[in-house]
């Protein structure tokens, strides 16, 4: 059984910074792509950050580049998503999402695995 928990959401203004954290609990994830889903009220899914199970290769959606780093902590099985200079449009529940192979990818379809979410609001 796998079970994705993340944390660290909440209302930030317009420019600020918030992290989020998750932890991967039962399966090892050590060789599997993670990453961070976020939809927003109305909106679809959008796969914002992935990073790959082995080494430190990355990807990130053009909306967000520049402002959010995704990170791994593969002996605690978690990840991270520092966000800075936060906009409303960020605002949306996010979710961590784990899959199945090595390589990072920005499809929604590429991940098995979801968690519950975490509200992030950015006030303007």
């Amino acid at each position: 059984q796998v079970h994705l928990v993340e944390t660290g959401g909440g209302l930030v203004q317009a420019g600020g910074s918030l992290r989020l954290s998750c932890t991967a609990h039962g399966r090892a994830f050590n060789w599997a792509r993670m990453g961070w889903s976020r939809q927003a009220p109305g909106m679809e899914r959008e796969l914002v950050a992935s990073i790959a199970g082995f080494g430190s290769a990355t990807s990130y959606a053009d909306s967000v580049k520049g402002r959010f780093t995704i990170s791994r902590d593969s002996a605690k099985k978690m990840i991270f998503l520092q966000m800075i200079n936060l906009k409303p449009d960020d605002t949306a529940v996010y979710y961590c999402v784990a899959g199945s192979t090595n390589w990072p990818s920005l499809r929604t379809n590429d991940y098995d695995y979801w968690g519950q979410g975490t509200q992030v609001t950015v006030a303007s």
